[in-house]
């Protein structure tokens, strides 16, 4: 069985190196997702690294692209291409650029602009459905990035078309680029939106992987309805220093506080 604590280490990790090595930033909210990566990429999405772009694949797209060191992460974990091809990172003309690129094994869509991959998932499910195909789509997007129109069009058409073989994932750290999400626009109650949508709803601890596991087994229920996990994690999640910081949404850290963070989450 794989021990998924040990995988959400090793995102943290990988991700903090990449950061670090590049001088570059968002290693906060790569962090508070990495629980999440973990427990869906090890338990659950049906996806083989040996064929990333077979057709029956289920898709996951990660809308908060800034966030990509994650993602980059879990994907070498899992064998879609070496690890040391992560020290490219950041570098010119480098693949691994510091947001999600399509053109790397296993990312579904480059990302930047945010509020956009959640309505590519939607095209995804419906065409699945149109297609009579078993695949699923998992999107995670940030919190902050709610207050993007292009979302809430497309949580009002994913329910209206039974896409019941979508699956969103909030990152619910509460802090966005420029402050907290109850300062610039506040999202509660974000599990009752949902529920007005006609969204199947879900609210699980983002770092309890007994917890994860459990939500995403209790998810996947055939019943007409797009399923929302609410996953309420802390920015910076096993780095102290870092964790519900705002400063670390943008912030590289130096040469100290990087191994002070490995060996935090060496200790977690």
């Amino acid at each position: 069985m794989i021990n998924t604590i040990e995988v959400a280490k090793e995102i943290r990790r990988l991700s903090l190196k990449m950061v670090y090595e590049a001088r570059a930033s968002h290693i906060a909210g790569a962090l508070s997702m990495a629980d999440i990566l973990a427990v869906l990429y090890s338990d659950f999405i049906k996806i083989d690294h040996a064929i990333p772009d077979n057709p029956d694949r289920d898709r996951f797209l990660l809308s908060k692209g800034h966030a990509c060191t994650g993602l980059y992460a879990i994907l070498a974990i899992k064998g879609f291409f070496p690890i040391d091809e992560l020290s490219n990172y950041g570098k010119d003309g480098s693949l691994f650029i510091s947001h999600t690129n399509h053109l790397i094994p296993g990312v579904e869509i480059s990302a930047g602009s945010l509020g956009h991959a959640l309505p590519v998932s939607c095209g995804l499910a419906l065409a699945a459905k149109r297609k009579k195909a078993g695949w699923k789509t998992f999107c995670l997007i940030s919190d902050g990035e709610l207050d993007e129109g292009s979302n809430w069009e497309s949580i009002l058409l994913a329910p209206q078309l039974k896409l019941d073989n979508l699956t969103l994932i909030v990152d619910y750290n509460k802090i966005q680029s420029l402050g907290f999400v109850k300062d610039v626009i506040d999202l509660n109650s974000l599990n009752e939106k949902f529920k007005a949508f006609r969204w199947e709803t879900f609210e699980v601890d983002g770092h309890d992987h007994e917890a994860l596991k459990r939500v995403f087994k209790n998810s996947q229920d055939q019943n007409n309805k797009p399923k929302v996990i609410i996953a309420h994690t802390i920015k910076g999640k096993g780095i102290s220093f870092m964790e519900d910081k705002l400063l670390w949404h943008y912030k590289s850290p130096t040469k100290d506080q990087f191994y002070s963070a490995i060996n935090e989450i060496n200790n977690l």
